[in-house]
């Protein structure tokens, strides 16, 4: 793995600042392990195998743990564990306390929420973007890249 980390970009950011993944590099990952057989299934039956523990892992906890050691938790664990610091920083309103709910249950689904995934749904109908940017006083996009740092931040 540690050998392949400059060879494609998207594993470089992987492993470098996985803040910063987009949904299309997520895309590319996924199918340059796949093309390299290891799908996501693979990569999770092989932990199990190794370790004796099944782990829901995300594509991302896997590269991170294979790469730099990275705890390998079960992704929906992690996801609440980011939420939860995010969530103790400041007194937010109940709009915007629901409004993390939304995206963490999104981040769950989806691995990357970006601008582009609230302009579709489930956030569209309810304003997408532009809305949540409202709520948020302007500072959604600076939100989301917190919520990513906490999510990948490396534990110890």
């Amino acid at each position: 793995m540690n050998e392949n980390v400059n060879t494609l970009a998207a594993l470089k950011v992987v492993v470098q600042r996985p803040r910063d993944l987009t949904r299309a590099q997520l895309r590319e990952l996924r199918a340059e392990l796949d093309r390299a057989g290891f799908p996501e299934a693979t990569l999770k039956r092989a932990w199990k195998d190794a370790k004796n523990e099944d782990i829901a892992a995300s594509i991302i906890g896997y590269v991170r743990q294979a790469a730099l050691g990275d705890p390998l938790l079960p992704y929906e664990e992690r996801v609440s564990a980011a939420m939860k610091r995010i969530m103790a920083r400041q007194p937010w309103t109940d709009p915007q306390r629901g409004w993390l709910k939304r995206i963490g249950d999104q981040i769950v689904r989806e691995v990357v929420v970006d601008r582009e995934a609230l302009d579709r749904e489930p956030f569209r109908a309810d304003g997408g973007f532009n809305r949540l940017n409202k709520i948020f006083s302007g500072g959604v996009e600076t939100l989301l890249a917190d919520v990513n740092e906490e999510l990948w931040k490396q534990a110890g």
